[in-house]
Protein backbone atom coordinates (compact mmCIF):
# COMPACT_ATOMS: atom_id res chain seq x y z
CA UNK A 1 0.00 0.00 0.00
CA UNK A 2 1.29 3.34 -0.46
CA UNK A 3 1.91 6.02 2.40
CA UNK A 4 -0.30 8.30 0.24
CA UNK A 5 -2.94 6.31 0.56
CA UNK A 6 -2.91 5.43 4.40
CA UNK A 7 -2.47 9.35 4.87
CA UNK A 8 0.83 9.14 5.78
CA UNK A 9 2.47 9.75 2.73
CA UNK A 10 3.62 13.49 2.40
CA UNK A 11 7.06 12.89 0.69
CA UNK A 12 5.86 10.74 -2.06
CA UNK A 13 5.67 13.85 -4.51
CA UNK A 14 9.25 14.30 -4.34
CA UNK A 15 10.21 11.05 -4.92
CA UNK A 16 8.97 10.61 -8.11
CA UNK A 17 10.24 8.66 -11.04
CA UNK A 18 10.66 10.22 -13.86
CA UNK A 19 8.39 10.04 -16.83
CA UNK A 20 9.61 8.05 -19.56
CA UNK A 21 9.81 11.30 -22.47
CA UNK A 22 11.55 13.20 -19.65
CA UNK A 23 14.47 10.14 -19.95
CA UNK A 24 14.16 10.73 -23.43
CA UNK A 25 15.12 14.67 -23.29
CA UNK A 26 19.22 15.31 -23.75
CA UNK A 27 21.48 14.54 -21.62
CA UNK A 28 21.80 17.94 -19.81
CA UNK A 29 18.45 18.12 -18.65
CA UNK A 30 18.31 14.77 -17.39
CA UNK A 31 21.40 15.39 -15.57
CA UNK A 32 19.88 18.44 -13.85
CA UNK A 33 16.58 16.55 -13.04
CA UNK A 34 19.05 13.53 -11.56
CA UNK A 35 20.12 15.98 -9.38
CA UNK A 36 16.91 17.89 -8.27
CA UNK A 37 15.35 14.68 -6.99
CA UNK A 38 18.98 13.15 -5.66
CA UNK A 39 18.54 16.31 -3.35
CA UNK A 40 14.61 15.87 -2.95
CA UNK A 41 15.22 12.40 -2.11
CA UNK A 42 18.43 13.73 0.29
CA UNK A 43 15.80 16.42 2.07
CA UNK A 44 12.92 14.07 2.36
CA UNK A 45 15.48 11.87 4.40
CA UNK A 46 16.30 15.75 6.92
CA UNK A 47 12.81 15.63 7.13
CA UNK A 48 11.09 15.68 10.99
CA UNK A 49 10.26 11.58 11.50
CA UNK A 50 6.63 13.01 12.28
CA UNK A 51 5.99 14.08 8.80
CA UNK A 52 6.97 10.40 7.67
CA UNK A 53 5.46 8.33 10.44
CA UNK A 54 3.75 6.11 7.95
CA UNK A 55 6.59 3.93 7.42
CA UNK A 56 7.47 3.50 10.67
CA UNK A 57 7.34 0.32 11.99
CA UNK A 58 3.95 -1.06 14.53
CA UNK A 59 5.59 0.02 17.94
CA UNK A 60 8.32 2.11 16.73
CA UNK A 61 8.28 5.56 18.73
CA UNK A 62 10.34 8.93 17.45
CA UNK A 63 13.54 9.36 19.54
CA UNK A 64 12.56 12.42 21.62
CA UNK A 65 14.69 13.26 24.78
CA UNK A 66 13.31 14.19 27.64
CA UNK A 67 14.27 17.73 29.35
CA UNK A 68 15.99 17.76 32.41
CA UNK A 69 13.99 20.66 34.14
CA UNK A 70 10.74 20.37 35.52
CA UNK A 71 9.24 23.23 34.64
CA UNK A 72 10.48 22.77 31.05
CA UNK A 73 8.22 19.01 31.53
CA UNK A 74 5.19 20.66 32.94
CA UNK A 75 5.16 23.06 30.24
CA UNK A 76 5.62 20.17 27.11
CA UNK A 77 2.76 18.25 29.40
CA UNK A 78 0.36 21.51 28.71
CA UNK A 79 0.89 21.97 24.95
CA UNK A 80 0.75 18.14 24.56
CA UNK A 81 -1.13 16.30 26.49
CA UNK A 82 -3.56 18.88 27.80
CA UNK A 83 -2.12 19.05 31.75
CA UNK A 84 -4.30 21.83 33.35
CA UNK A 85 -7.44 21.37 30.32
CA UNK A 86 -8.01 17.19 30.79
CA UNK A 87 -9.13 16.55 34.53
CA UNK A 88 -7.50 13.09 34.12
CA UNK A 89 -4.27 14.07 33.52
CA UNK A 90 -2.55 14.06 37.17
CA UNK A 91 0.76 15.58 38.04
CA UNK A 92 1.49 15.71 41.63
CA UNK A 93 4.79 17.46 42.49
CA UNK A 94 6.81 16.73 45.25
CA UNK A 95 10.32 17.42 46.51
CA UNK A 96 12.42 14.75 48.41
CA UNK A 97 15.99 15.16 49.71
CA UNK A 98 15.92 18.48 48.13
CA UNK A 99 15.14 17.16 44.84
CA UNK A 100 12.43 18.33 42.94
CA UNK A 101 9.77 15.55 41.34
CA UNK A 102 6.66 15.53 39.64
CA UNK A 103 4.46 12.24 39.14
CA UNK A 104 2.44 11.88 36.27
CA UNK A 105 -0.58 9.79 35.45
CA UNK A 106 -3.70 9.30 34.31
CA UNK A 107 -6.71 9.30 36.71
CA UNK A 108 -8.93 6.24 36.40
CA UNK A 109 -5.60 3.60 35.18
CA UNK A 110 -3.51 3.49 38.06
CA UNK A 111 -3.61 1.97 41.02
CA UNK A 112 -4.34 4.61 43.79
CA UNK A 113 -2.65 2.85 46.56
CA UNK A 114 0.28 1.64 44.79
CA UNK A 115 1.26 5.21 44.27
CA UNK A 116 0.41 6.44 47.59
CA UNK A 117 2.90 3.66 48.88
CA UNK A 118 5.56 5.39 46.70
CA UNK A 119 5.27 8.43 47.73
CA UNK A 120 5.06 7.80 51.44
CA UNK A 121 8.68 5.97 51.02
CA UNK A 122 10.06 8.72 49.25
CA UNK A 123 8.89 11.57 51.83
CA UNK A 124 11.07 9.64 53.74
CA UNK A 125 15.03 10.30 51.83
CA UNK A 126 17.30 12.76 53.02
CA UNK A 127 19.30 15.20 51.24
CA UNK A 128 22.68 13.34 52.00
CA UNK A 129 21.23 10.25 50.61
CA UNK A 130 20.67 11.42 46.89
CA UNK A 131 24.44 13.06 46.79
CA UNK A 132 25.72 10.99 43.99
CA UNK A 133 23.35 9.63 41.85
CA UNK A 134 19.95 10.60 42.39
CA UNK A 135 18.50 9.22 39.51
CA UNK A 136 20.17 5.41 40.02
CA UNK A 137 19.00 5.96 43.69
CA UNK A 138 15.63 6.14 42.76
CA UNK A 139 15.32 3.52 40.31
CA UNK A 140 17.23 1.09 42.12
CA UNK A 141 16.74 1.89 45.87
CA UNK A 142 13.88 4.10 47.03
CA UNK A 143 10.94 3.51 44.54
CA UNK A 144 9.23 0.27 46.06
CA UNK A 145 7.13 -1.35 43.09
CA UNK A 146 7.86 -4.83 41.48
CA UNK A 147 8.08 -3.14 37.77
CA UNK A 148 9.92 -0.03 37.16
CA UNK A 149 12.17 0.80 34.51
CA UNK A 150 14.24 3.21 33.06
CA UNK A 151 13.17 5.83 29.76
CA UNK A 152 15.05 8.06 27.89
CA UNK A 153 12.45 8.76 25.11
CA UNK A 154 9.87 11.42 25.48
CA UNK A 155 6.99 9.56 22.95
CA UNK A 156 7.60 6.33 24.14
CA UNK A 157 6.80 7.73 27.96
CA UNK A 158 3.81 9.48 26.81
CA UNK A 159 2.45 6.17 25.34
CA UNK A 160 3.67 4.03 28.58
CA UNK A 161 1.38 6.89 30.75
CA UNK A 162 -1.38 7.05 28.41
CA UNK A 163 -1.96 3.25 28.25
CA UNK A 164 -2.00 3.21 32.19
CA UNK A 165 1.77 3.77 33.39
CA UNK A 166 3.16 6.16 35.85
CA UNK A 167 6.00 8.59 34.94
CA UNK A 168 8.33 9.80 37.66
CA UNK A 169 10.46 12.55 36.76
CA UNK A 170 13.84 14.19 38.66
CA UNK A 171 14.69 17.52 38.37
CA UNK A 172 18.37 17.95 36.38
CA UNK A 173 17.70 14.01 34.74
CA UNK A 174 16.72 13.38 31.52
CA UNK A 175 15.52 10.17 32.02
CA UNK A 176 12.04 9.23 33.57
CA UNK A 177 11.24 6.15 36.10
CA UNK A 178 8.36 4.28 34.60
CA UNK A 179 6.32 2.85 37.74
CA UNK A 180 3.98 0.18 36.37
CA UNK A 181 0.87 0.75 38.42
CA UNK A 182 -2.12 -0.02 36.40
CA UNK A 183 -5.23 -0.63 37.06
CA UNK A 184 -7.89 -0.95 34.17
CA UNK A 185 -11.84 -0.37 34.48
CA UNK A 186 -13.01 -3.84 33.83
CA UNK A 187 -16.11 -5.98 34.06
CA UNK A 188 -16.50 -9.47 35.81
CA UNK A 189 -15.61 -13.09 34.33
CA UNK A 190 -18.80 -14.33 32.59
CA UNK A 191 -20.04 -16.95 30.45
CA UNK A 192 -19.72 -15.67 26.54
CA UNK A 193 -23.49 -15.73 25.45
CA UNK A 194 -22.16 -17.12 21.91
CA UNK A 195 -20.34 -20.25 22.76
CA UNK A 196 -22.88 -21.68 25.69
CA UNK A 197 -21.84 -24.95 27.28
CA UNK A 198 -24.03 -26.93 29.59
CA UNK A 199 -20.48 -28.71 30.86
CA UNK A 200 -17.51 -26.17 31.04
CA UNK A 201 -16.12 -23.47 32.63
CA UNK A 202 -18.14 -20.14 32.83
CA UNK A 203 -15.07 -17.76 32.21
CA UNK A 204 -15.16 -15.84 29.22
CA UNK A 205 -12.96 -12.88 27.79
CA UNK A 206 -13.44 -9.52 28.88
CA UNK A 207 -11.59 -5.97 27.49
CA UNK A 208 -9.26 -6.12 29.52
CA UNK A 209 -5.84 -7.81 27.69
CA UNK A 210 -3.75 -8.79 30.80
CA UNK A 211 -6.92 -10.42 32.10
CA UNK A 212 -7.26 -12.54 28.69
CA UNK A 213 -3.71 -13.60 28.57
CA UNK A 214 -4.11 -14.43 31.82
CA UNK A 215 -6.73 -16.77 31.96
CA UNK A 216 -5.12 -18.54 28.70
CA UNK A 217 -1.93 -18.68 30.86
CA UNK A 218 -3.76 -20.48 33.57
CA UNK A 219 -4.74 -23.04 31.42
CA UNK A 220 -1.48 -23.36 29.45
CA UNK A 221 1.42 -23.75 31.74
CA UNK A 222 3.71 -24.32 29.44
CA UNK A 223 6.69 -22.75 29.00
CA UNK A 224 7.49 -21.94 25.39
CA UNK A 225 4.14 -20.33 25.42
CA UNK A 226 5.14 -17.11 24.13
CA UNK A 227 3.34 -13.32 24.30
CA UNK A 228 4.79 -10.80 22.12
CA UNK A 229 3.21 -7.42 22.17
CA UNK A 230 2.96 -4.36 19.64
CA UNK A 231 0.89 -1.31 19.35
CA UNK A 232 -1.21 -0.78 16.06
CA UNK A 233 -2.80 2.51 15.20
CA UNK A 234 -0.74 5.92 15.24
CA UNK A 235 -3.17 7.28 17.84
CA UNK A 236 -4.93 4.85 19.26
CA UNK A 237 -1.14 3.01 20.28
CA UNK A 238 -3.68 0.16 20.95
CA UNK A 239 -1.89 -2.96 22.00
CA UNK A 240 -2.06 -6.27 20.19
CA UNK A 241 -0.74 -9.71 21.54
CA UNK A 242 0.56 -12.36 19.49
CA UNK A 243 -0.23 -15.65 20.79
CA UNK A 244 1.87 -18.88 20.01
CA UNK A 245 3.30 -21.65 21.57
CA UNK A 246 6.89 -21.02 20.04
CA UNK A 247 8.09 -25.21 19.70
CA UNK A 248 4.78 -26.07 17.85
CA UNK A 249 3.90 -23.28 15.47
CA UNK A 250 5.03 -22.97 11.55
CA UNK A 251 7.56 -20.20 12.25
CA UNK A 252 6.52 -19.17 8.24
CA UNK A 253 3.29 -19.02 9.70
CA UNK A 254 4.30 -16.75 12.84
CA UNK A 255 6.30 -14.97 10.43
CA UNK A 256 3.25 -14.03 8.38
CA UNK A 257 1.07 -12.72 10.82
CA UNK A 258 3.63 -10.62 12.15
CA UNK A 259 4.23 -8.98 9.00
CA UNK A 260 0.54 -8.46 8.00
CA UNK A 261 0.58 -7.05 11.40
CA UNK A 262 3.25 -4.70 11.33
CA UNK A 263 2.52 -3.74 7.64
CA UNK A 264 -1.14 -2.19 9.13
CA UNK A 265 -0.77 1.98 8.57
CA UNK A 266 -3.94 3.34 10.30
CA UNK A 267 -4.44 6.23 12.92
CA UNK A 268 -6.32 3.32 15.07
CA UNK A 269 -8.44 0.28 15.89
CA UNK A 270 -11.48 1.98 18.04
CA UNK A 271 -13.27 -1.20 16.97
CA UNK A 272 -10.94 -3.58 17.83
CA UNK A 273 -10.04 -7.15 16.74
CA UNK A 274 -12.67 -6.22 13.57
CA UNK A 275 -10.64 -3.41 11.89
CA UNK A 276 -7.32 -5.09 12.95
CA UNK A 277 -9.08 -8.44 10.84
CA UNK A 278 -10.05 -6.16 7.65
CA UNK A 279 -6.46 -4.31 7.46
CA UNK A 280 -4.35 -7.58 7.90
CA UNK A 281 -6.44 -10.02 5.90
CA UNK A 282 -8.07 -7.53 3.36
CA UNK A 283 -10.63 -10.38 1.87
CA UNK A 284 -12.04 -7.64 0.09
CA UNK A 285 -15.80 -8.57 -0.30
CA UNK A 286 -15.75 -12.05 0.36
CA UNK A 287 -19.01 -12.79 2.89
CA UNK A 288 -16.94 -15.77 4.17
CA UNK A 289 -14.83 -15.24 7.68
CA UNK A 290 -10.89 -15.86 7.31
CA UNK A 291 -10.27 -16.03 10.61
CA UNK A 292 -11.97 -17.88 13.59
CA UNK A 293 -12.82 -15.41 16.91
CA UNK A 294 -13.55 -16.92 20.29
CA UNK A 295 -14.63 -15.35 23.58
CA UNK A 296 -13.79 -19.18 25.26
CA UNK A 297 -10.39 -19.25 27.11
CA UNK A 298 -10.39 -23.13 27.07
CA UNK A 299 -10.99 -23.13 23.08
CA UNK A 300 -8.34 -20.78 22.29
CA UNK A 301 -5.91 -22.77 24.41
CA UNK A 302 -6.76 -25.93 22.69
CA UNK A 303 -6.55 -23.98 19.66
CA UNK A 304 -2.49 -22.75 20.65
CA UNK A 305 -2.16 -26.67 21.44
CA UNK A 306 -2.76 -27.09 17.74
CA UNK A 307 -0.28 -25.21 16.64
CA UNK A 308 -2.68 -22.42 15.91
CA UNK A 309 -1.83 -18.29 16.40
CA UNK A 310 -3.78 -16.53 18.66
CA UNK A 311 -4.31 -12.57 18.47
CA UNK A 312 -5.36 -10.77 21.46
CA UNK A 313 -6.42 -7.09 20.60
CA UNK A 314 -6.76 -4.76 23.86
CA UNK A 315 -10.25 -3.59 24.73
CA UNK A 316 -12.38 -6.36 23.03
CA UNK A 317 -13.35 -9.73 24.48
CA UNK A 318 -13.00 -11.62 21.39
CA UNK A 319 -9.70 -13.57 20.01
CA UNK A 320 -8.92 -14.10 16.87
CA UNK A 321 -7.26 -17.54 15.79
CA UNK A 322 -5.15 -18.11 12.81
CA UNK A 323 -5.35 -19.74 10.08
CA UNK A 324 -8.84 -21.49 10.02
CA UNK A 325 -10.89 -24.01 7.61
CA UNK A 326 -14.68 -23.47 6.73
CA UNK A 327 -14.53 -27.09 9.03
CA UNK A 328 -13.42 -25.37 12.29
CA UNK A 329 -16.05 -22.89 11.72
CA UNK A 330 -18.79 -25.34 11.84
CA UNK A 331 -17.34 -27.10 15.26
CA UNK A 332 -18.84 -25.81 18.57
CA UNK A 333 -16.71 -26.22 22.19
CA UNK A 334 -19.81 -28.28 23.96
CA UNK A 335 -19.01 -31.54 21.58
CA UNK A 336 -15.79 -31.94 23.22
CA UNK A 337 -17.53 -31.81 26.43
CA UNK A 338 -19.74 -34.52 25.98
CA UNK A 339 -18.93 -38.29 25.40
CA UNK A 340 -17.15 -39.31 21.83
CA UNK A 341 -20.65 -40.76 20.91
CA UNK A 342 -22.91 -38.14 22.14
CA UNK A 343 -20.52 -35.40 20.64
CA UNK A 344 -20.37 -37.44 17.66
CA UNK A 345 -24.14 -37.18 16.87
CA UNK A 346 -24.50 -33.61 18.19
CA UNK A 347 -21.62 -32.81 15.48
CA UNK A 348 -23.83 -34.12 12.66
CA UNK A 349 -27.00 -32.54 13.93
CA UNK A 350 -25.32 -29.52 13.93
CA UNK A 351 -24.14 -30.15 9.77
CA UNK A 352 -27.24 -31.40 9.25
CA UNK A 353 -28.61 -27.95 10.22
CA UNK A 354 -26.46 -25.81 8.74
CA UNK A 355 -26.48 -27.28 5.06
CA UNK A 356 -30.58 -27.32 5.95
CA UNK A 357 -30.42 -24.17 6.70
CA UNK A 358 -27.91 -23.00 3.14
CA UNK A 359 -30.24 -25.69 0.45
CA UNK A 360 -34.15 -26.55 1.95
CA UNK A 361 -35.38 -23.81 0.87
CA UNK A 362 -33.73 -23.20 -2.69
CA UNK A 363 -34.47 -26.90 -3.39
CA UNK A 364 -38.02 -26.26 -1.91
CA UNK A 365 -38.76 -23.56 -4.55
CA UNK A 366 -37.37 -25.64 -7.34
CA UNK A 367 -39.34 -28.83 -6.67
CA UNK A 368 -42.44 -26.34 -6.64
CA UNK A 369 -41.38 -24.61 -9.68
CA UNK A 370 -40.65 -28.02 -11.58
CA UNK A 371 -42.70 -30.67 -10.42
CA UNK A 372 -40.81 -33.07 -12.59
CA UNK A 373 -38.06 -32.76 -10.92
CA UNK A 374 -39.44 -34.10 -7.42
CA UNK A 375 -38.74 -37.89 -6.40
CA UNK A 376 -41.57 -39.58 -6.04
CA UNK A 377 -40.94 -39.79 -1.82
CA UNK A 378 -40.75 -36.19 -1.73
CA UNK A 379 -44.43 -35.82 -3.79
CA UNK A 380 -46.23 -33.95 -1.09
CA UNK A 381 -44.09 -31.02 -1.06
CA UNK A 382 -45.30 -28.07 -2.88
CA UNK A 383 -47.83 -25.38 -1.12
CA UNK A 384 -51.62 -26.78 -0.91
CA UNK A 385 -52.62 -23.47 -1.74
CA UNK A 386 -51.07 -19.88 -3.63
CA UNK A 387 -50.59 -16.21 -2.17
CA UNK A 388 -51.05 -13.48 -3.25
CA UNK A 389 -47.09 -13.01 -3.52
CA UNK A 390 -44.76 -15.21 -5.85
CA UNK A 391 -42.94 -17.79 -3.72
CA UNK A 392 -39.78 -16.06 -4.35
CA UNK A 393 -40.63 -12.95 -3.43
CA UNK A 394 -42.15 -14.59 -0.06
CA UNK A 395 -38.31 -16.30 0.54
CA UNK A 396 -36.89 -12.74 -0.02
CA UNK A 397 -39.29 -10.83 2.30
CA UNK A 398 -39.20 -13.59 4.83
CA UNK A 399 -35.26 -13.51 5.12
CA UNK A 400 -35.27 -9.55 5.57
CA UNK A 401 -38.22 -10.19 8.27
CA UNK A 402 -36.05 -12.67 10.46
CA UNK A 403 -32.91 -10.72 9.88
CA UNK A 404 -34.93 -7.32 11.28
CA UNK A 405 -36.18 -9.62 14.26
CA UNK A 406 -32.79 -10.46 15.04
CA UNK A 407 -31.73 -7.00 14.98
CA UNK A 408 -34.52 -6.29 17.54
CA UNK A 409 -33.87 -8.70 19.63
CA UNK A 410 -30.12 -7.78 20.08
CA UNK A 411 -31.29 -4.08 20.54
CA UNK A 412 -34.78 -5.09 22.99
CA UNK A 413 -34.25 -4.71 26.71
CA UNK A 414 -34.37 -8.48 28.69
CA UNK A 415 -37.34 -7.29 30.16
CA UNK A 416 -39.22 -6.71 26.74
CA UNK A 417 -37.76 -9.50 24.83
CA UNK A 418 -41.02 -12.01 25.54
CA UNK A 419 -43.29 -8.90 24.46
CA UNK A 420 -41.46 -8.49 21.09
CA UNK A 421 -41.22 -12.71 20.41
CA UNK A 422 -45.20 -12.63 21.05
CA UNK A 423 -45.68 -9.47 18.76
CA UNK A 424 -43.05 -11.33 15.89
CA UNK A 425 -44.73 -14.40 16.25
CA UNK A 426 -48.48 -13.65 15.74
CA UNK A 427 -47.43 -10.78 13.29
CA UNK A 428 -45.07 -13.54 10.96
CA UNK A 429 -46.44 -16.97 12.14
CA UNK A 430 -50.15 -16.29 11.98
CA UNK A 431 -51.53 -12.58 10.63
CA UNK A 432 -49.25 -12.82 7.42
CA UNK A 433 -50.08 -16.65 6.47
CA UNK A 434 -53.90 -15.78 6.78
CA UNK A 435 -53.56 -12.51 5.05
CA UNK A 436 -52.47 -14.41 1.88
CA UNK A 437 -49.09 -12.97 1.81
CA UNK A 438 -47.16 -16.48 2.77
CA UNK A 439 -48.11 -20.02 2.49
CA UNK A 440 -47.61 -21.89 5.73
CA UNK A 441 -44.80 -23.86 3.94
CA UNK A 442 -42.76 -20.60 3.27
CA UNK A 443 -42.87 -19.98 7.39
CA UNK A 444 -42.27 -23.26 8.15
CA UNK A 445 -38.81 -23.86 5.60
CA UNK A 446 -37.75 -20.50 6.77
CA UNK A 447 -37.71 -21.55 10.29
CA UNK A 448 -35.79 -24.33 9.77
CA UNK A 449 -33.33 -22.16 8.02
CA UNK A 450 -33.32 -19.40 10.71
CA UNK A 451 -32.49 -22.45 13.27
CA UNK A 452 -29.77 -23.58 10.76
CA UNK A 453 -28.25 -20.50 10.94
CA UNK A 454 -28.67 -19.56 14.68
CA UNK A 455 -26.78 -23.17 15.22
CA UNK A 456 -23.74 -22.27 13.51
CA UNK A 457 -20.87 -21.79 16.25
CA UNK A 458 -19.59 -18.67 14.42
CA UNK A 459 -21.79 -15.86 14.13
CA UNK A 460 -19.90 -14.93 10.82
CA UNK A 461 -20.27 -18.11 9.12
CA UNK A 462 -23.98 -18.33 9.71
CA UNK A 463 -23.89 -14.73 8.42
CA UNK A 464 -22.41 -15.25 5.05
CA UNK A 465 -24.42 -18.65 4.90
CA UNK A 466 -27.50 -16.40 4.61
CA UNK A 467 -26.13 -14.47 1.69
CA UNK A 468 -25.29 -17.85 0.07
CA UNK A 469 -28.64 -18.77 0.50
CA UNK A 470 -30.47 -15.81 -0.90
CA UNK A 471 -28.21 -16.13 -3.74
CA UNK A 472 -29.02 -19.86 -4.61
CA UNK A 473 -32.58 -18.55 -4.17
CA UNK A 474 -32.46 -15.58 -7.10
CA UNK A 475 -31.02 -18.34 -9.07
CA UNK A 476 -33.45 -21.33 -8.85
CA UNK A 477 -35.97 -18.27 -9.10
CA UNK A 478 -34.25 -16.98 -12.81
CA UNK A 479 -32.43 -20.05 -14.30
CA UNK A 480 -34.44 -22.77 -12.71
CA UNK A 481 -32.31 -25.94 -11.98
CA UNK A 482 -29.26 -24.56 -14.21
CA UNK A 483 -29.13 -21.49 -12.29
CA UNK A 484 -28.81 -23.57 -8.75
CA UNK A 485 -26.07 -25.97 -10.22
CA UNK A 486 -23.94 -23.03 -11.48
CA UNK A 487 -24.22 -20.81 -8.41
CA UNK A 488 -23.52 -23.78 -6.53
CA UNK A 489 -20.36 -24.39 -8.36
CA UNK A 490 -19.34 -20.82 -8.47
CA UNK A 491 -19.85 -20.72 -5.22
CA UNK A 492 -17.83 -23.83 -4.12
CA UNK A 493 -14.97 -22.87 -6.14
CA UNK A 494 -14.81 -19.39 -4.86
CA UNK A 495 -14.43 -21.19 -1.58
CA UNK A 496 -11.84 -23.60 -3.12
CA UNK A 497 -9.91 -20.57 -3.96
CA UNK A 498 -10.09 -18.91 -1.02
CA UNK A 499 -7.04 -19.50 1.32
CA UNK A 500 -6.41 -18.20 5.18
CA UNK A 501 -2.63 -16.87 5.81
CA UNK A 502 -1.91 -19.45 2.98
CA UNK A 503 -3.71 -22.19 4.39
CA UNK A 504 -6.61 -23.76 1.97
CA UNK A 505 -9.94 -22.97 2.99
CA UNK A 506 -11.72 -26.14 2.42
CA UNK A 507 -9.35 -28.63 3.92
CA UNK A 508 -9.33 -31.43 4.13
CA UNK A 509 -11.93 -31.82 1.58
CA UNK A 510 -9.94 -29.65 -0.76
CA UNK A 511 -7.08 -30.95 -0.58
CA UNK A 512 -8.33 -33.90 0.58
CA UNK A 513 -6.92 -35.95 3.38
CA UNK A 514 -8.78 -38.73 4.72
CA UNK A 515 -8.00 -38.74 7.95
CA UNK A 516 -8.52 -35.23 9.43
CA UNK A 517 -11.95 -35.57 7.63
CA UNK A 518 -12.65 -38.31 9.80
CA UNK A 519 -11.72 -36.39 12.73
CA UNK A 520 -14.09 -33.79 11.95
CA UNK A 521 -17.57 -35.86 11.44
CA UNK A 522 -16.58 -38.25 14.35
CA UNK A 523 -15.41 -36.92 17.41
CA UNK A 524 -13.02 -39.12 18.79
CA UNK A 525 -12.02 -40.02 22.33
CA UNK A 526 -8.78 -37.66 23.47
CA UNK A 527 -6.04 -40.30 23.73
CA UNK A 528 -6.60 -41.52 19.67
CA UNK A 529 -6.46 -37.94 18.03
CA UNK A 530 -2.74 -38.51 18.76
CA UNK A 531 -1.84 -35.49 15.67
CA UNK A 532 -1.92 -32.46 14.87
CA UNK A 533 -3.74 -31.18 11.83
CA UNK A 534 -1.56 -31.26 8.29
CA UNK A 535 -2.43 -28.34 7.05
CA UNK A 536 -0.48 -26.28 9.74
CA UNK A 537 2.62 -27.68 9.42
CA UNK A 538 3.80 -27.63 13.11
CA UNK A 539 7.46 -28.47 14.26
CA UNK A 540 5.70 -31.35 16.19
CA UNK A 541 3.12 -33.61 14.78
CA UNK A 542 2.64 -35.91 17.49
CA UNK A 543 0.59 -34.94 20.62
CA UNK A 544 1.70 -37.60 23.28
CA UNK A 545 4.41 -36.94 24.94
CA UNK A 546 7.32 -39.57 24.52
CA UNK A 547 7.49 -41.81 27.17
CA UNK A 548 10.91 -43.78 28.14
Amino acid sequence: MKDNQSGYGHDGAENEIPSFAGILKDQQLEESGEADNSSSFASSKEKPSNESSGSKKVGEQEKAPIPSAIDDILLRLENEIGYKMSFDVVVREMTFGERRTAMLCMNGLVKDSLLTDVLTRLSYLQPEELSVDAFHSFIDLYVPAAQVTKEENWNSMLTGVLSGGTALFIDGETSAIMIDAKNFPARGLEEPSLEKVVRGSRDGFVETLMVNISLVRRRLRDPQLRYEIVRVGERTQTDVCIAYIDDIVDKELLKSVKDKISMVKIDGLPLADKQLEEATVKRGWNPFPLVRYSERPDTVASHLLEGYVAVFVDTSPSVMTLPTTYADLMQHAEENRQTPFIGTYLRWVRFIGIFASLFMLPLWLLFVMHPEFKPPALEFLGPNKTAKLPLVVQFLLAEIGVDLLRMASVHTPTSLATAMSLVAAILIGDIAVQTGIFVNEVILYMAVAAIGMFATPSYELGLANRIVRLVLIVAVAAFSAPGFVIATTAIMLLLTMERSFNRPYMWPIIPFDLKALWSIFIRQPVLYNRTRPNNLRVQQRDKMPETE
